[in-house]
């Protein structure tokens, strides 16, 4: 049997009992290239994630008691799994999200990655032995935090949703997960077929999906500790929001509207092509994508040329039919949103350099130019293939255009090494890479911007792994029963 046969899948949801309808109906599955139904998922209703959350917090406590090379088994052995079934989880990420087969087998190989860091985490130092005043031994000592619900988007769904869910799995947590509906088979199924065929534990990992109702309740529900959020700034608002009422910790990693900073004497072939990757990869739709490009006078009309050129020859189509450099943009309303920002910022003086144009979902890569800092598309975060360009005369204006932004999350300089370190040590950014461009992830490094890109860096690397899905522990010793003078 295949590991997504859809007779498993198929109008379901994953909950302790295994794939069963759900009470919330069901919902198709559809192509953004063709507008095909792929399938049809199952929704949860608020009953069935108040049941899940009460299974889930039952399953942690045996979960988190099972030994330790036990835990790092099933971690192993997921991540195989992901090695072994790539190409047909692969498939769905193509059809499913517009993947161009790149970033499809990107996404496969990260999250086994990510599955194989994981596995090292039921065996790390969970503890210090701490100085004490008192006449016993003081510990502190880190502990799963219980449920822990993972929210995902749908543009890197698989990686967005992995590079929480193992960590978390690893440390004895269990998992309530709410894929967006638009990719809950190729980052949704998958994943749970995965850790199912790995052994997992019915109950630790369960699958949700639904509209805004479920999502409020697998963050409301009495039994969640933590919410680990992948989204939109205004979506993540409300989940702090909801975490903050509940009293539960919530790790937001929300938009960004990045900056490519492209200083003087920089090989301009090398730098363009940069700044194409990371403003098209993907048509756009990812928070690492660069959505301001910041160039020195000296080089700025090389670079816009070389820019346009691009974007004029990179081929746009159907990742499924053809080898293209650009697939479709997710769907109908998020296309009609990029183009009004396009059409508003011309409108505005703005210069329509490249593109600006879709047929279908099929939004052709676009270049702005002569734009200012009050233009839509140079201060909101797109999320689509739009380069807008604005120059530079001095290294104090670029570190000042760079940082009028309210998002924090990465930064490229490109250029000369020297200077580019200098004006690291004064951007405020979570990420910021010298001599490569905004685009980035690997599953040891923590990950996470600042400002209204979220709350800091909580994903991968032992470290911010284990501070993030752990709670600590405060834990004394005494050889007798201490006096007391009641």
């Amino acid at each position: 049997m295949a590991l997504l046969d859809p007779a498993l899948w198929s109008d379901k949801i994953f909950t302790a009992k295994g794939w069963v309808k759900g009470n919330g109906g069901s919902r198709d599955v559809v192509s953004p290239a063709t507008g095909e139904k792929l399938g049809s998922i199952g929704l949860a209703s608020v009953a069935d994630v108040q049941q899940a959350a009460k299974a889930a917090q039952a399953a942690h406590v045996e979960w988190a008691n099972t030994a330790p090379e036990a835990r790092a088994a099933i971690m192993r052995k997921a991540g195989e799994l992901f090695e072994q079934h790539a190409a047909e989880i692969e498939s769905w990420l193509v059809k499913e999200a517009g993947s161009i087969p790149p970033k499809a087998g990107l996404e496969t190989h990260i999250a086994a990655q990510e599955c194989f860091e994981a596995s090292a985490l039921p065996t790390h130092p969970a503890g210090q032995v701490l100085p004490s005043g008192g006449d016993h031994w003081s510990f502190s000592r880190r502990r799963a935090a219980g449920v822990v619900t993972v929210i995902a988007p749908f543009n890197f769904p698989l990686i967005l949703s992995i590079r929480s869910i193992a960590p978390a799995i690893a440390l004895g947590n269990s998992v309530l997960f709410k894929p967006d509906p638009r990719t809950a088979v190729g980052a949704g199924a998958a994943l749970i077929r995965v850790f199912e065929e790995a052994g997992l534990p019915a109950g630790v990992f369960q699958l949700l999906n639904g509209a805004a109702d479920v999502g409020e309740a697998v963050c409301s529900a009495d039994e969640v500790r933590i919410i680990s959020f992948t989204g939109s700034t205004p979506a993540g608002r409300k989940v702090g929001e909801l975490a903050a009422k509940h009293l539960k910790r919530a790790h937001l990693e929300l938009g960004g509207n990045n900056a490519l900073i492209v200083l003087p004497g920089v090989d301009v072939a090398k730098a363009a092509s940069a700044g194409a990757f990371a403003s098209w990869m993907h048509q756009g739709q990812i928070c690492m994508t660069t959505g301001r490009h910041i160039v020195h006078e000296s080089v700025y009309d090389a670079y816009v040329a070389a820019l346009v050129e691009k974007a004029n020859h990179l081929p746009v189509g159907d990742p499924a039919t053809g080898q293209v450099a650009l697939g479709p943009i997710i769907d109908a309303n998020q296309t009609a949103r990029i183009q009004s920002i396009v059409d508003e910022t011309v409108a505005a003086g703005a210069t329509l350099a490249a593109g600006g144009t879709h047929e279908g979902n099929f939004f052709k890569p676009t270049v702005l130019t002569d734009l200012t800092q009050e233009s839509s598309a140079w201060k909101n975060e797109i999320f689509g293939p739009v380069a807008p360009i604005i120059k530079f005369s001095t290294t104090e204006e670029a570190i000042a255009i760079a940082e009028n932004s309210e998002y924090g999350l990465s930064i490229g300089i490109l250029g000369e090494v020297g200077e580019a370190m200098k004006m690291a040590d004064r951007l405020h950014s979570g990420i910021i890479h010298i001599n490569e461009q905004t685009v980035g992830d690997e599953a040891n490094i923590p990950f996470g911007g600042v400002g209204a890109s979220g709350t800091g860096s909580r994903f991968g690397g032992a470290e911010a792994n284990i501070e993030a899905f752990t709670e600590t522990q405060w834990l004394t010793v005494r050889s007798d029963i201490a006096p007391y003078p009641f």
